[in-house]
Parts: C-alpha cells; structure tokens; sequence
C-alpha cells in the first residue's frame, strides 16, 4: 500500500507560535514512517509559509503543496491556526483535515462565547465580565480576579490580581493581545483537564482526567513550559466527580461542534465542576496532558496520532 501523504502545518502568527513549532516538530516526527510521508509547513511569526526547507513560498505556493497531500494535520495553537481559520482554507481547498471545524474553532477560541455556550447546556462557569476598549475605564477592582484576553492561549497575557493596584498593569498585558478581556472571579479548587475524542461513528472516547498541581495559584506559562507544574494523571477523583467532570466535558465538546481531539479544562470545586476553557488545538507534544492522558488509557502517542488522522480520512 503507498503512504498516506499527510501535511503538518505549524507555527503561526500569534504568541503561541513556539509552543506551535514545538507541537508540530513531535507530531512530525511521530507519524509511523511505515504509513505516512510527512510534509512539514510552517507558518512564520508574521505569516509567511515557509516549504519543508524553511523557504518563502506564500499561501499560493502552500496551497499547491497542501493540494498534493492526502490529509491536513494543523498544529497551530491560538489565533490564525486552532480559531477556524485553517479549518477554513481546508474546507475551501476540498482538503480533509484533523481535528475541529470552522464554527466550533471560532467558538472555542472565544473564551467569552465558550462561556455562553456552557451555561446553555448546564456547565457552570466562574461568574465575569467582558470588557473593550470602551468599557476599560469603567470597571473597577472590588475582590480577587483572573484577567486573560478572550482569544489567546498557553496562558499569553494572563494574570491573577489580588489588589486594585494590580488591575492596571494586568489589564494592559491583556489588552496587549487582544481588543476584548475577560476579568472572571477566581475559582478556588483543583484543576482538572478532561480528553475527548470524537470518532467518525459519533462516538466520544473520554481519556482518564488529569490533575494540573501548581506551586503558586495559577497554572501560568512558566508553569506549563518551565517543568514546574505536576501533571497528576489519572487525577484522584471518586466515580461520581469523575463522572461529572466527564459527562460536562463531552455536553461542551457536543455543544461547540467540536471534531478529533479538544482540551476541555474544568476547576473541581466544593460545588461540582465549573468550566475554564476549551482547547480545540491543545499542545500536542509527546509530554502535553492530552497525550499523557491518552497513554494513561493505554494508547500511545504515535497510535493517538494514527487515530486521529485516520478518523479524518474517514
């Protein structure tokens, strides 16, 4: 049987380009050689494609690459690559691909609408406000918030604010990526990540959930990127919390539309489970929680990779 041809795109122009290339390297490198011929694409930080060699060859010379490949697997994190629009110029080329559509992209990629979607289908979310531009200068610090930008990943522009004077500076960093913030009341409990895969039949694969134990009180990006945070999987949960968590991981994936693999991160509180956010394109390498949960249920890094490609063929 001849390979399948799979394009890895990685990279892109927003604050998680690194963490991008670093996922995409491992996807690369992963996919059984026996059964796949990997074409590497890479979208630089100001939005260049670059060919396998590293060279300039603009969307319309990626375009002729990617229309010679059987399958697209898209390993961009963040805005430009897991927000729909890569799905988009998939779809547009007729190009099967891994992972989440358009619209579920888009959605999950807005913590604000994920925060909408949520409540609509009985998730509970940490109560919080939208502000723009426009509305900045109105709010006012009366207890302790999380401030984060509505579209932006591995914890870019993130911070928790524990006085009025630190709500200045935090909302500059967020405002710095993105022209809409969200400042959310924090949520004391444990953090839980939670692994759905959804197989062509309709199915939903559920990964055993995982503990994210911190030495401060966010999981911030020196935390996920240094080594400092401890990745307890499978996390110390009871049937009935491990169930909760489960069934309104799977109701939020449903509810987004989502496709191949999401991130569906929850706070376990004293009162049930309360939604973080949703990761459509999550970090992907060997060592990221969805692979280390996954291989918690006994399948590997290489075998999930085969999955999901395969289900996107199908």
């Amino acid at each position: 049987m001849s390979r399948v041809r799979v394009a890895v795109i990685g990279g892109g122009a927003n604050c998680e380009h690194e963490v991008s290339l670093a996922s995409a390297a491992a996807v690369a490198d992963h996919l059984d050689p026996a059964a796949y011929d990997v074409v590497r694409l890479t979208i630089d930080p100001h939005g260049t494609w670059l060919d396998p060699g590293g060279r300039p060859v603009g969307l319309t010379g990626a375009a002729c690459l990617l229309r010679r490949c059987d399958v697209v697997l898209p390993v961009v994190h963040g805005p430009h690559g897991e927000d729909g629009t890569l799905a988009a110029l998939c779809e547009l080329a007729g190009l099967p691909y891994v992972g989440s559509g358009v619209r579920a992209g888009a959605l999950a990629m807005d913590k604000w609408t994920t925060k909408l979607v949520a409540g609509a289908v009985g998730v509970a979310t940490a109560p919080g406000v939208l502000l723009t531009p426009g509305t900045r200068a109105g709010h006012r610090w009366t207890h302790p918030v999380v401030v984060k930008p509505v579209a932006a990943g591995s914890s870019h522009g993130v911070s928790l604010v524990e006085d009025a004077d630190g709500l200045d500076p935090a909302l500059e960093a967020a405002f710095a990526l993105d022209d809409r913030v969200l400042v959310e009341d924090v949520v004391v409990g444990r953090e839980i990540d939670v692994a759905v895969l959804g197989r062509p039949d309709g199915s939903r694969v559920v990964a055993p959930a995982l503990e994210v134990v911190t030495s401060g009180g966010l999981f911030d990006h020196d935390d996920k990127y240094g080594g400092h945070a401890d990745l307890r999987v499978p996390a110390d949960l009871d049937d009935a919390a491990a169930k909760e968590l489960e069934d309104a991981a799977v109701r939020v994936y449903d509810a987004l539309g989502c496709a191949g693999v999401a991130r569906v991160d929850f706070f376990w509180t004293g009162a049930g489970a309360v939604l973080n956010e949703v990761n459509t394109m999550p970090g992907f390498t060997e060592h990221s929680q969805v692979p280390r949960m996954f291989a918690a249920a006994g399948l590997g890094y290489a075998d999930l990779l085969d999955v999901l490609v395969r289900d996107a063929l199908a």
